[in-house]
């Protein structure tokens, strides 16, 4: 039973907002600061005490609303459905609805966003109260995002490290002021960790156990992150000795997003798939000293891998693309948008290989015609997104095979080619769920 003294943080308070109001003034901040967003404590709303002598005819009573009529697990039902700022004022509204809010069910993810968050200092709050019932532990905990809250810390990573071992999901992208060391705190901590999302941390170059943790491990652990979903996008200062690191201690990844990691070379490719052979994702667009190597290296992950993204890698040729048609021919998803060394050869030997494929984006590669889009409708009957987005060699023709052959197309791209409106209209016919982008004004 909790009493009235007990401390819980209220609404993620909006800037500029003077107070809340909750039909008996103010609230007690829990800090002074103005114009920014900051994590309030109040205690639960108090009953209405009531005496025998006073007599409560003299004031018309209220009538009940609505809501309050709902029983206690529809409320649980409905406030599952807010996110933690809105829950945090619900908590505020009543004692029947504070004991509803913190009820553990809804807490099994906290999500904070806005630039202006003191998302330090929410963290902290948070996660004291939720440690109520467990001292120092949050075992309820799994999931937790902060994404686009720039300020947040070390410190606010620190807090999630120590109170939170159930862990399961983090998503810090945009979070440009955490540094290697709180990554670290967090996965040698939160050993259940499965998902990690700190693109745009340019200040983050690897991931790895701490020093303490790795001695404390057992030879029989191997010093192993249990990690299977990492996207380090725009870690602009990721390089081939980093992804060393990351591929020895998260030998479990099945997804890995490296976009524009523009130091990555081929070498920590090859680190790559020594270590993390289970990879079924894999992003390496805008890396680019990525050439044909790579993408042998990347091949040797044969069959299990299923989507690859190698778009603006202009080291490409149909050399590369040739190691993974081979290989991959399970492949489902392509995307070599700006690669514009890949021919109709490519194209043709990708088609005849990976006879599954699903979604193709060839953009801006002007050395393949028709002749390629030929190839591709004769054997992969299953396309159903197809992007040729500044395609110079494209024509009319190319589609109308295209679309004779594959009726599951969903989505056609053909911005910036030279195609006519009938060859437009004919995909249409053929393909009637397929949306089709183009700059064709005269077809609509």
């Amino acid at each position: 039973m909790r009493t009235l003294s007990t401390p819980s943080p209220a609404l993620i308070c909006p800037p500029n907002l003077p107070g809340f109001q909750n039909g008996r003034g103010s609230s007690t901040s829990s800090s002074s600061i103005t114009g920014e967003t900051v994590a309030m404590v109040h205690s639960p709303p108090p009953t209405r005490l009531t005496h025998p002598l006073i007599r409560l005819a003299s004031r018309p009573q209220k009538e009940q609303a609505s809501i309050d009529r709902l029983p206690d697990h529809s409320m649980v039902q409905i406030f599952s459905f807010l996110p933690t700022n809105q829950l945090c004022r619900c908590a505020r509204v009543c004692r029947r609805w504070y004991n509803l809010a913190w009820d553990p069910r809804l807490w099994r993810t906290i999500r904070l966003t806005g630039e202006t968050i003191n998302v330090d200092r929410a963290l902290k709050v948070l996660t004291r109260r939720l440690c109520q019932d467990t001292p120092n532990v949050c075992l309820m905990l799994e999931t937790v995002t902060v994404s686009g809250c720039r300020r947040l810390t070390d410190r606010g990573l620190y807090t999630i490290a120590q109170c939170c071992p159930e862990l399961r999901r983090l998503e810090v992208s945009g979070c440009y002021n955490i540094s290697n060391e709180a990554v670290f705190d967090v996965v040698s901590l939160c050993p259940n960790l499965e998902h990690l999302d700190v693109s745009g941390c340019s200040k983050v170059t690897c991931i790895s156990l701490t020093r303490e943790a790795s001695i404390k491990l057992s030879p029989l652990h191997g010093k192993q992150i249990s990690i299977r979903y990492l996207d380090m996008t725009d870690c602009f200062v990721l390089e081939d000795e980093g992804l060393h690191t990351i591929a020895a201690h998260c030998t479990q990844l099945t997804h890995l997003y490296l976009r524009r990691c523009v130091r990555l070379t081929d070498e920590g490719l090859r680190y790559l798939v020594i270590y993390c052979t289970s990879i079924k994702e894999l992003s390496v667009s805008d890396c680019r000293f990525v050439s044909d190597f790579g993408l042998r290296e990347i091949a040797k992950l044969e069959s299990r891998l299923r989507y690859l993204s190698i778009a603006h890698c202009g080291r490409v040729t149909d050399v590369g693309i040739r190691y993974v048609a081979k290989y991959c021919s399970k492949l489902r998803y392509l995307n070599a948008r700006g690669c514009e060394g890949i021919t109709d050869h490519g194209v043709e030997y990708l088609a005849k290989n990976c006879t599954k494929l699903k979604s193709l984006d060839i953009g801006k590669c002007p050395l393949v015609s028709d002749t390629g889009l030929e190839c591709l409708a004769l054997n992969c009957f299953n396309l159903k997104r197809l992007s040729l987005k500044s395609c110079e060699s494209i024509t009319g023709q190319g589609l109308q095979i295209v679309a004779a052959n594959c009726f599951d197309l969903q989505l056609l791209n053909v911005q910036d080619c030279e195609v006519s409106v009938e060859a437009l209209r004919f995909v249409k016919r053929h393909c009637k769920r397929c949306v089709i982008e183009h700059t064709n004004p005269a077809f609509f």
